[in-house]
């Protein structure tokens, strides 16, 4: 039988559509926004005659974050807390509940949405159901998300896929802390990584993390449940990356440090602007020295040593 989900929804400004992203990723690893902003873009240009005549409807000054979280949860605990958060941040946004979804249905929904996309000069992340001829030098890493983050989109999955690309992991230890799909450690492992761990609280992510793995062949990428580092292997890794949000990195901060090989970096993303500057303090405070750093869109990601 398929998984349901009840849908919460944050409805708020546009500006603040990528804050928004940030507080329901709490809820959960399984999101939907619906941000129409874009149509104001393409109305001058060529693509004008071709957008549908509901999508002319839409405000476009406002955004709709929802998050799909177990039916069995109770929804008021999941208001409560993202209540709190939204307080904390100074973001006005309005928390609703919706109806209960069944997985199959809502996961065939967005699959026309995504397509294959450049993460930096080698790497093209393609969904499995859409067909990519790769050209010369180009390392194509296939990904089925089903209900787990992660289909290279976004902008935090993009930044970290490029850094990862830039300190170059052929032959190296990868640790990959809240991995999702697995598209990081998977990417690593297409560039010749010598071995990586990937690790997700959620156990359905994990399910997906190891499909994932079949189908791009990489048999050296070992995926497993653990809450953080909590149930990570003991040994050391020469790339850390942690693409979650900037209070969990905060958190990561002072722990990753033991399990970072000489010479290692810890590369973290899923950082919006507005909370970089307590990410730096925190990092500085563990011991970690910031050797570069990466935006796009709002979102920051720090390579450290």
């Amino acid at each position: 039988m398929d998984s349901e989900w009840t849908q919460i929804t944050a409805r708020g400004s546009h500006g603040d559509v990528e804050a928004i992203e940030a507080v329901m990723s709490m809820l959960s690893n399984w999101l939907m926004t619906e941000d129409y902003a874009d149509v104001e873009r393409d109305l001058d240009g060529v693509y004008g005659d071709l957008i549908d005549e509901e999508l002319l409807a839409k405000d476009r000054t406002t955004c709709a974050v929802s998050a799909f979280v177990p039916a069995g949860d109770n929804p008021a605990e999941h208001i409560a807390f993202a209540s709190a958060r939204f307080t904390e941040a100074g973001i006005e946004a309005a928390l609703s509940v919706g109806g209960t979804v069944c997985e199959a249905d809502w996961a065939d929904q967005w699959k026309k949405y995504y397509h294959p996309i450049h993460t930096g000069k080698r790497l093209v992340i393609v969904p499995v159901w859409e067909e990519y001829a790769a050209a010369p030098g180009e390392t194509v890493v296939l990904m089925d998300p089903g209900m787990a983050f992660g289909t290279g989109t976004h902008e935090t999955t993009r930044l970290c896929a490029a850094m990862i690309e830039d300190v170059d992991p052929a032959g190296k230890r990868v640790l990959d802390v809240g991995c999702g799909s697995a598209i990081l450690a998977i990417s690593a492992a297409k560039l010749g990584a010598a071995q990586a761990f990937a690790c997700d609280i959620d156990p359905e992510s994990v399910k997906v993390a190891r499909r994932n793995c079949e189908l791009n062949g990489t048999p050296n990428v070992t995926c497993a449940v653990s809450d953080l580092l909590a149930g990570v292997p003991e040994g050391k890794y020469d790339i850390i990356v942690a693409n979650i949000v900037a209070d969990i990195i905060i958190r990561l901060a002072p722990d990753a440090r033991r399990y970072l090989a000489p010479g290692g970096v810890f590369i973290v993303s899923g950082i919006i602007l507005e909370r970089a500057d307590d990410v730096r303090a925190a990092l500085a405070a563990a011991g970690w020295r910031i050797e570069r750093e990466r935006t796009e869109n709002g979102w920051l990601a720090i390579c450290a040593s």
